[in-house]
C-alpha cells in the first residue's frame, strides 16, 4: 500500500480542514468570465468559507441529510454554497445552470422535476429562475428558490456539526443527462476520498508518485458541478496540497489560448478536460496565436468524459509539439458518475495507443482503431462480460462492468434504476469495450448502438466521418442517430453544425460527408441537416445529447440551413 494513500483523511470534512492545517499557503484561484483577474484564496480560507456557509445553511432550517441543489455558474458562491451544504451535513446537488442546458424554459422543467424528485428544500439559483418558475406554473421551483444575494444576506447560526461515518452519503452527483432526465448518484465519503486519492496515484504513476511529489498546480476549465471537475480537480487538489487554478467554462470556451498561457505559468501542471476542449484548442488557438506559448512543464493532459479521438491527439500534437507539447503528456482515462469518477488511467506515461478491433469482434463495428484508456486504478476491478454476465476473454467486446470502493452507492430515490445498475455488487455502466493485457479499450455505449441494415454502429463512428470533411469536433459538433423509416427499417440521419451558410458549399459538403461515410462505414445516410454552430444539444462536458436531439428532428424544431436537403 502506498503510504500517501494510507493516510487519508476519511470524510470530506475532514479532507477540507486537513488542507487548511497541512498546505496553509496553497489555495484556489476562480478566474473571471474573461478569464484575466482571479480572486485566490488558501485552503484555510476555503474552509473558512465553508463554515461561515453550514451556518448560513443552519440558520435556514437545512437539516442534516436534507438535499439542497446549487445551480449556479463555476464561482466562489458556488464553492461556498456547495461546501456549507456539505459541512452542515446536508446533501448537495450541483445542476449545471440555465445558459449551459439551452433554453429558459427546458432548464426550469429541468429543475422543477429535480426538485420534486429529491424533495430538496432549497435550490440556489437566480431571481430570474424564480420568474420563469412562477410564470410556467413550476411551483416546485419557484418555491425553493434561494438567490445568491439571499444565502449571503443570511445570519449564521451556531450548530452542532454533524460527526459523518465514511459510509454515509456525502453529496448527490447528478448523471450527465447525456440520454435524458439525470439521475442522483449517492457518492459517500469513502468513496469520495479514496476516487480522488487513487486518481491522483494514478495519474503520478510515470512521474514517480502522487501529484504533491511532482507537480505545484492544477489548471482547469471544467465546471465544478461536473463530476471530473469535483473529483478530478477540486477534491484531487484539496487532498494533495496542490493549487488549483480555475477557469469558468465560458472563459476557456471564449479564449483558449488563456488557458493555455496558465498551464506554462504555474509551475509543473497538469489537467484533465474531454476531448472537445482539446478540439477546441487546434481550432481556435491559430499559429500566430501560438507564438509566446511555453507548454513544456505540462506533466499530464488528462483526457475523457467522452470517446478519445485519435485524430484530435494527432492534430494536438502537431499544433503544439513546436511550443513544447509532448505526446506523451496525453494520458486517456474512463470514468463515469456511477463509480464517483475514475475506473481507469493510462499507467505508462508512453503516450496514448490505439489498437484495431479484434477479427473476433466481427465486422459489425466500423471503428478501425480505438484508443486504450488504461489500466484500473487502485482496489478497482473492470470485466468485461456478456449478455448473460459471464466474462469475456481478451478482444471480445462486451458491457463494462466495474467493482471497487468507487462505486456509487445506488441513486437517490431511484431503486428501480439502482437495480438495474447495480448487477451482484458491481456497476453495470452501459459502455461497451474489450481487455487486452489488462487495459481497456472502449467502443461505444450499448443504448447507443445503431443497429442499420442488420449492423450495429456506434454513433460517434458516423460523426468522426462527417467531422473529418467539416473539420469540426471542438466548437463545432455533429449528432448521429437513427429513425425508423417503415418497411425500411431503422436508417441514419447525421446532424452537422457548420459556420458555411452557402447553399453550394453545403451542398458540398453533404456529397463529401455521405461519400465518407459510405465508403468506411457502408452506410447510406438517409438525411444530412446542417444547422448552425450551438444548435445541437449538449452536456456541460461536450457530450452530444443524442437523444434530446433525435427528439428535436422528430418534432420539427431543427432549423435546417438548407431545405432543399429534405
Amino acid at each position: 500500500m502506498n503510504p500517501w494513500l494510507s493516510d487519508l483523511p476519511a470524510t470530506v470534512p475532514e479532507a477540507l480542514e486537513r488542507a487548511g492545517r497541512a498546505f496553509p499557503d496553497r489555495g484556489m484561484a476562480i478566474f473571471d468570465s474573461r478569464g484575466r483577474k482571479y480572486e485566490r484564496r488558501t485552503w484555510t480560507e476555503v474552509h473558512q468559507g465553508a463554515v461561515q456557509a453550514a451556518g448560513r445553511w443552519a440558520a435556514l432550517g437545512v437539516s442534516p441529510g436534507q438535499p439542497v441543489m446549487i445551480s449556479v455558474p463555476t464561482s466562489w458562491t458556488w464553492v461556498d454554497a456547495w461546501l456549507g451544504a456539505l459541512m452542515r451535513g446536508a446533501l448537495p446537488v450541483a445542476v449545471a445552470p440555465g445558459a449551459a442546458m439551452g433554453a429558459a424554459e427546458a432548464h426550469v422543467r429541468k429543475v422543477d422535476t429535480l426538485v420534486e424528485r429529491l424533495g430538496a428544500k432549497y435550490v440556489v439559483t437566480s431571481e430570474a429562475l424564480r420568474r420563469d418558475a412562477q410564470a410556467l406554473g413550476a411551483d416546485h421551483a419557484a418555491g425553493a428558490v434561494l438567490t445568491p444575494a439571499e444565502l449571503a444576506g443570511t445570519t449564521p447560526a451556531t450548530f452542532s456539526a454533524p460527526t459523518p461515518g465514511v459510509d454515509d452519503i456525502a453529496f448527490l452527483q447528478l448523471t450527465s443527462g447525456s440520454t435524458g432526465m439525470p439521475l442522483a448518484v449517492q457518492i459517500p465519503h469513502r468513496s469520495a476520498i479514496h476516487n480522488a486519492a487513487a486518481t491522483d496515484e494514478a495519474i503520478g504513476a510515470p512521474h514517480g508518485g502522487p501529484s504533491a511529489v511532482w507537480a505545484d498546480s492544477l489548471v482547469a476549465w471544467l465546471p465544478l458541478h461536473h463530476d471530473m471537475g469535483l473529483i478530478g480537480c477540486f477534491f484531487l487538489s484539496m487532498l494533495a496540497g496542490i493549487d488549483f487554478w480555475l477557469f469558468p467554462p465560458t472563459a476557456f470556451l471564449a479564449r483558449p489560448r488563456t488557458w493555455l498561457d496558465h498551464l506554462g505559468s504555474h509551475g509543473k501542471s497538469f489537467v484533465p478536460a474531454p476531448n472537445f476542449g482539446y478540439q477546441l484548442c487546434v481550432e481556435r488557438v491559430t499559429e500566430n496565436d501560438r507564438e509566446g506559448l511555453d507548454l513544456s512543464s505540462w506533466g499530464s493532459a488528462m483526457t475523457g468524459a467522452e470517446m478519445v479521438r485519435p485524430e484530435t491527439i494527432d492534430a494536438f500534437c502537431e499544433a503544439f509539439g513546436p511550443v513544447g507539447f509532448r505526446r506523451e503528456v496525453f494520458r486517456p482515462c474512463y470514468g463515469l458518475a456511477e463509480a464517483t469518477l475514475t475506473v481507469a488511467v493510462d499507467l505508462t506515461g508512453n503516450g496514448p495507443r490505439t489498437r484495431s478491433l479484434p477479427g473476433s469482434a466481427g465486422s459489425d463495428f466500423g471503428l478501425s482503431e480505438v484508443v486504450c484508456v488504461g489500466s484500473a486504478i487502485r482496489d478497482t476491478e473492470i470485466q468485461v462480460v456478456a449478455p448473460d454476465g459471464s466474462e469475456l476473454p481478451d478482444g471480445e467486446i462486451g458491457e463494462v462492468r466495474v467493482a471497487g470502493p468507487g462505486v456509487f452507492a445506488g441513486y437517490y430515490n431511484a431503486p428501480e434504476a439502482s437495480a438495474e445498475a447495480l448487477k451482484e455488487g458491481r456497476l453495470a455502466t452501459g459502455d461497451l469495450g474489450f481487455m487486452w493485457q489488462g487495459e481497456l479499450y472502449l467502443t461505444g455505449r450499448i443504448k447507443d448502438v445503431l443497429i442499420l441494415h442488420g449492423h450495429n454502429i456506434m454513433p460517434h463512428e458516423l460523426e468522426w466521418q462527417a467531422e473529418s470533411v467539416t473539420d469540426g469536433g471542438g466548437s463545432m459538433r455533429t449528432g448521429a442517430f437513427s429513425v425508423a423509416r417503415g418497411p425500411q427499417g431503422e436508417e441514419a440521419v447525421v446532424v452537422v453544425e457548420t459556420n458555411d451558410r452557402d447553399a453550394d458549399k453545403l451542398n458540398e459538403l453533404g456529397r463529401e460527408i455521405r461519400n465518407r461515410i459510405g465508403r468506411n462505414l457502408s452506410i447510406p445516410v438517409a438525411d444530412l441537416v446542417f444547422v448552425r454552430r450551438g444548435q445541437i444539444p449538449k452536456t456541460t462536458s461536450g457530450k452530444v445529447q443524442r437523444r434530446a436531439l433525435k427528439a428535436q428532428y422528430l418534432e420539427g424544431q431543427l432549423q435546417r440551413l438548407d431545405p432543399s436537403q429534405d
